[in-house]
């Protein structure tokens, strides 16, 4: 029998029942998918019966929709500290997408579920537990793209970037930013995550308007000396 996708990789700790649903279901969600993920193999996952998982969540869209609140929520942690240690714009831009890429195995899953059922949030939910955490999470995917466009303006009011319409700027860098997680796998892809950053930062910053960094000169080997007649 094949072993669970959380098998090996969960860590153990002292977390709470409704952290190993969430973990497991991460694992889960971001393998095979949300719609072909059951509730009931969660539940398995974790230990427990499936009518327990009811305990924490009331469906398997309201773990969904809290999933995705951690993922901006942890994105958005990452953005701030990153503004708040570069005073200098163009350094606080290329600190903030290359800590965007500072993921381990299981963040990277995370992005996979945020990104591949975003359109879900969009839903309204009769359930007013489900209703609240989907609500949490649309306003946090809001908020950053907020954070993002006046962090843009600051760069052009500064002049170090061309002068654009910031939100739409936003949206531009956080789209490409998200188009990794739809292909991008962990595990068995032939591009390590050091190099998909190192690609699609580059890009990102062009996008920006920042132009590409001179490459160093080369030193120039010194001409041979003749020799004498």
């Amino acid at each position: 029998m094949a072993a669970s996708p959380t098998a090996k990789r969960r860590p153990r700790s002292s977390r709470s029942k409704r952290d190993d649903i969430i973990y497991a279901a991460i694992e889960y969600f971001g393998q095979h998918g949300y719609e072909y993920t059951k509730w009931a193999d969660i539940a398995k996952e974790v230990g427990i019966g499936s009518t327990a998982l009811y305990h924490y969540f009331e469906s398997k869209l309201h773990c969904l929709y809290e999933i995705q609140a951690l993922a901006v929520q942890a994105d958005r942690a990452k953005f701030d500290n990153a503004i708040a240690e570069h005073e200098d714009f163009t350094e606080a831009l290329k600190a903030v997408l290359n800590a965007a890429f500072e993921l381990t195995d299981h963040d990277v899953l995370r992005n996979r579920v945020l990104v591949a059922e975003q359109s879900l949030a969009g839903l309204h939910r009769t359930s007013a537990r489900e209703e609240e955490s989907r609500q949490l999470a649309r306003s946090q995917m809001r908020d950053i793209e907020f954070a993002w466009a006046t962090f843009l303006t600051r760069g052009m009011e500064q002049g170090a970037i061309p002068q654009a319409d910031p939100r739409l700027l936003a949206r531009a860098i956080l789209g490409l930013y998200n188009s990794v997680w739809h292909w991008y796998r962990p595990r068995g892809g032939s591009l390590s995550l050091d190099q998909v950053r190192e690609f699609f930062v580059g890009r990102c910053l062009a996008i920006a308007g920042l132009p590409p960094e001179a490459p160093a000169k080369a030193k120039r080997k010194p001409a041979a000396k003749r020799k004498a007649a």
